[in-house]
């Protein structure tokens, strides 16, 4: 029987132009991910983590991302009350929340493989660049879970530096455990209504007992991860105005009867994006709380917990952007359209590109800054220096960056890529998490002029630039020139603008100070098998982000797109 719809059995094997990535290993789909871990871990580390890579790439472009994307679309919600009618401030996160929550801390070990050995089968703690490598690519399948997974690294970092011994021998174990029903995960509770970024201005009082215990009064204004089994809390400990009256205190969730501590959940945040992960309104109501290092030094102890979350900021935003610029590069070799692969279209070439270069130069100053933590946890005092630095410089550009490659990933994806069932909305909505927690884009630029004021980070950042390009592949003759200028000019910028401590040219030097690092950085890597196109990204990051140039001029000389896409994604 002739359908009365003539082109109806047409319509139906139509196939689909809309390419759909989903399952793909996000491990291997990046050309440049196993050539970077070989060029950064130790041989014996990087031969045995290899295959937990391969696996959570999988993982997370397959099991994992259907889980985030539920968990996305299924925020947690606060119960105030029991059936009884009793308080209790219970956070209910929905299951495949919980599943990933397992994969993180559980499976992965990504809270505690920098505290305990054992993790993934390792001998040893886990070295930084290590930490951080796997949870750049975790990231990519799930944000919001990645922040309580940081803050509890974090507490667990800050607490052996600056906890007595009674207290990490009992607290320790519980934050670093493997075992996800014995886990007790981490926050820090820190940021007031009249204070902001302003830690000066805190208002939260704790009053010492005669036993020697400290009890919490006041409000937090937001509170990510809530219901955390432990929370890092700033407050003011004695009447001296200022940071000096400010100290660190650890507060237990429950206390020793099984109680649940005097501090209550007012109300849940209704966010923009990491909406998987509960972010709440604290009340303190006479809290138990311990006495963290030393009364008036809260600022200075907590910054430490800050520094590292900055850090795992930065390498937040990198991973989101190696997300969606993977996607964006599946899309373009997968869509046709006027008879040919959208990548194959100069200028779709070229949107390509100038996402592919800050995507990679994220990643290079994450494994920059975490190979100088390590060194700088070991004793190298230089390198405490240059992670100073690195930390608000990845946290300050990494995370704006994010905002723009995420929103090129939704374009490049067309009409689909503006609907919640694919990944690039919620890519973008995540992305601009990153520019206004741990400091706002202003105060971490300001706190980059403060280090070099401080603590003279210049120097040890110019020795650290200057090596890089050292062991490096050479800068092409065409562009020796603009690359030497543009360093002086960086080095000039830095050092003029950080005497002044509200200096309204923060945010240009520190970008400046990027810029170099990661050029020296992704040039240092071009001379690993497997990274030598990473030379050119640096050409581009000169061109680009560093020369000067008249935007209506002809370009320097560029490697051409096409070559380049082909080898590094």
């Amino acid at each position: 029987m002739n359908s009365p719809f003539p082109h109806e059995d047409t319509l139906r094997s139509t196939a689909s132009n809309i390419p759909d990535s989903f399952g793909q290993n996000l491990f291997t789909a990046d050309p440049y991910s196993k050539a970077l871990l070989r060029a950064y871990l130790p041989p014996d580390l990087y031969s045995h983590l290899l295959p937990h890579f391969e696996a959570l790439g999988q993982e997370a472009g397959e099991r994992l991302d259907a889980l985030a994307r539920s968990a996305d679309q299924n925020a947690p919600v606060l119960s105030v009350r029991n059936r009884g009618g009793e308080d209790e401030s219970r956070v209910v996160k929905h299951p495949d929340y919980i599943e990933l929550e397992r994969a993180a801390y559980s499976r992965y070990g990504l809270a505690a493989m920098s505290h305990r050995p054992g993790v993934l089968g390792w001998h040893d703690t886990m070295p930084p660049v290590a930490k951080y490598a796997l949870s750049h690519l975790f990231v990519q399948a799930e944000f919001g879970l990645c922040c309580p997974v940081s803050m509890t690294d974090s507490l667990a970092r800050t607490l052996r530096r600056f906890g007595s011994k009674d207290l990490v021998d009992k607290v320790l174990p519980q934050v670093a455990a493997l075992d996800f029903d014995t886990l007790r995960q981490g926050a820090m509770f820190m940021t007031e209504q009249a204070a902001g970024s302003d830690v000066s201005a805190t208002q939260t009082v704790a009053e010492e007992q005669r036993d020697g215990r400290w009890r919490l009064y006041g409000d937090k204004w937001f509170c990510s991860n809530p219901d955390a089994g432990f929370a890092m809390v700033l407050a003011r400990s004695d009447k001296r105005e200022g940071l000096a009256g400010v100290s660190l205190f650890l507060l237990p969730r429950d206390l020793p009867d099984g109680s649940h501590n005097r501090y209550r959940i007012l109300r849940l945040k209704d966010k923009l994006g990491t909406r998987s992960m509960a972010s709440g309104e604290i009340r303190l109501e006479g809290a138990h709380a311990w006495l963290i290092g030393e009364r008036g030094r809260g600022f200075q102890q907590m910054a430490d917990m800050v520094n590292n979350s900055r850090l795992s900021n930065g390498m937040r935003a990198a991973g989101l952007m190696r997300r969606a610029l993977t996607e964006a590069l599946y899309v373009a070799r997968n869509r046709r359209a006027f008879g040919r692969s959208l990548v194959d279209m100069p200028l779709m070439q070229r949107q390509l590109v100038k996402m592919m270069v800050p995507t990679e130069q994220a990643r290079s100053v994450m494994y920059q800054t975490a190979m100088a933590l390590g060194r700088a946890d070991s004793g190298d005092a230089q390198a405490k220096t240059l992670v100073r630095i690195l930390t608000p410089l990845i946290k300050f550009r990494a995370c704006r960056d994010a905002r723009k490659v995420t929103g090129d990933a939704m374009e490049v994806r067309g009409g689909c890529g503006y609907i919640e069932e694919w990944v690039e909305p919620r890519l973008m909505r995540d992305a601009h998490l990153g520019s206004i927690w741990e400091g706002t884009s202003n105060i971490v630029a300001l706190d980059v002029l403060r280090a070099i004021r401080k603590n003279q980070c210049l120097d040890a950042l110019r020795a650290h630039v200057a090596q890089l390009l050292g062991e490096g592949a050479a800068c092409p003759n065409a562009l020796a020139e603009a690359q030497a200028a543009a360093l002086a000019q960086a080095w000039s910028l830095a050092a003029e603008a950080a005497p002044d401590e509200n200096s309204p040219f923060a945010r240009q030097a520190a970008s400046a100070l990027y810029n170099v690092v990661s050029l020296a950085a992704l040039r240092s890597e071009a001379r690993h098998p497997g990274l030598e196109s990473r030379n050119q990204l640096a050409d581009l990051v000169l061109i680009h982000r560093l020369a000067v140039r008249n935007p209506c001029a002809a370009p320097l000389p560029q490697p051409d797109y096409g070559t380049l896409l082909a080898h590094a994604g």
